[in-house]
């Protein structure tokens, strides 16, 4: 696939959308349909999930990247589009386990602006969104020429999601990505970097994900995408967050810098979309806010239970005699002494009631 060519009509597209400025200097979310009507669609992305209205299809199998690992020789490329970080991928790579043939074009990311709690993903989980979201797009090369035939049709694009979380960790794979951002800090420029494994930047199951049909997630907003979001997240750390969020502009090198922070965009409305899922979810049981602090509560109260109890236990045993509650332990009584011939006298006593119709003598009383 000639990579120069796939490039064209995405460079077209994000010149648009860039070139259409207002006073923030890109126009707002909000009035994307007045430039691009189809970015007011009714299968528009990204969405949030709510696992709990999903339906389950068992014909979705696990998906087989082809040729992600096979990087070659030849360098990758990194370009700062002024909206993301965009690598573009050699044609060989492509994607199994969907309807058609699908071949790679392009990666790109999406964040946030590195506030707390606040999150960066696209694609968001029960309301929960994630730190950052990573997209692997493919075209459908069995049914068209070329990227720019595929993305104005319906069954045109399949487009991977990967959310972002952060963690203690580095991850290894993404600084082939972000030890070269300091070179691309303006919007147009572009650097050369070490091919590498793309699959490494996947979740290790590629089995469990979600399905549906939706959008590009900037303009034009094509609605051809086939979206694959998987429910495993992989992990990056703060340091590598942070460097993603504040080392790149969405300006070029001779305008005023604007830092390139919160390229994402607000979930649309699902409307009569359905979302697939690849596994069963009838154990999987959604929480509410108030049944999680009511869970939480009732953990505590049952915690102070357990503890008055055991501590109304000890008090019993301590206040209790020891020689009660073990007997077992208790010494053997002393016999007392007896006087020489008092074991006789009882002795005749007790011989003489074995006698029939006898009655019995009194024992002498003791002194």
């Amino acid at each position: 696939m000639d990579l120069v060519g796939l490039s064209l009509p995405l460079l077209l597209v994000f010149w648009q959308w860039t070139t259409t400025t207002g006073a923030a200097g890109s126009v707002g979310q909000s009035k994307w349909a007045d430039y691009f009507p189809d970015c007011g669609g009714k299968a528009q992305s990204p969405v949030d999930v709510a696992t709990v209205q999903t339906q389950y299809d068992p014909s979705l199998g696990p998906l087989t990247p082809l040729g992600y690992s096979q990087h070659g020789n030849k360098p990758f490329s990194l370009y700062n589009n002024g909206h993301t970080v965009v690598v573009p991928l050699p044609g060989w790579m492509g994607l199994g386990g969907l309807p058609w043939q699908f071949t790679a074009v392009q990666m790109h990311l999406h964040w946030g602006n590195g506030a707390l709690e606040a999150g960066g993903s696209e694609h968001t989980i029960n309301g929960q969104s994630s730190a950052a979201e990573l997209h692997v797009v493919h075209y459908n090369s069995e049914l068209y020429p070329n990227m720019s035939v595929a993305m104005t049709q319906q069954d045109g694009l399949a487009v991977l999601g990967v959310l972002i979380e952060t963690g203690e960790e580095a991850n290894q794979a993404f600084w082939n990505i972000l030890n070269y951002l300091g070179r691309i800090r303006h919007a147009g420029q572009s650097v050369s970097i070490p091919a590498f494994d793309v699959q490494s930047l996947l979740p290790s199951d590629l089995g469990r994900y979600l399905r549906y049909n939706g959008s590009l997630t900037t303009p034009p907003c094509f609605q051809s995408v086939l979206w694959t979001l998987f429910t495993e997240t992989v992990k990056i750390s703060h340091t590598q967050l942070m460097k993603l969020e504040t080392v790149l502009y969405a300006s070029k090198e001779d305008a005023d810098r604007v830092v390139m922070q919160d390229n994402y965009r607000t979930p649309q409305p699902l409307n009569d979309r359905t979302i697939l899922s690849s596994f069963p979810l009838e154990s999987v049981k959604v929480y509410t806010a108030g049944e999680i602090t009511a869970i939480v509560i009732g953990a505590l109260c049952g915690c102070v239970g357990v503890a008055v109890i055991i501590r109304f236990i000890v008090k019993t045993i301590r206040s209790t005699s020891s020689w009660d509650v073990l007997p077992s332990i208790r010494p053997a009584p002393v016999p007392r002494t007896k006087e020489p011939g008092k074991d006789l006298k009882q002795d005749v006593a007790l011989n003489t009631t074995t006698e029939p119709g006898k009655k019995e003598d009194p024992v002498p009383p003791s002194v």
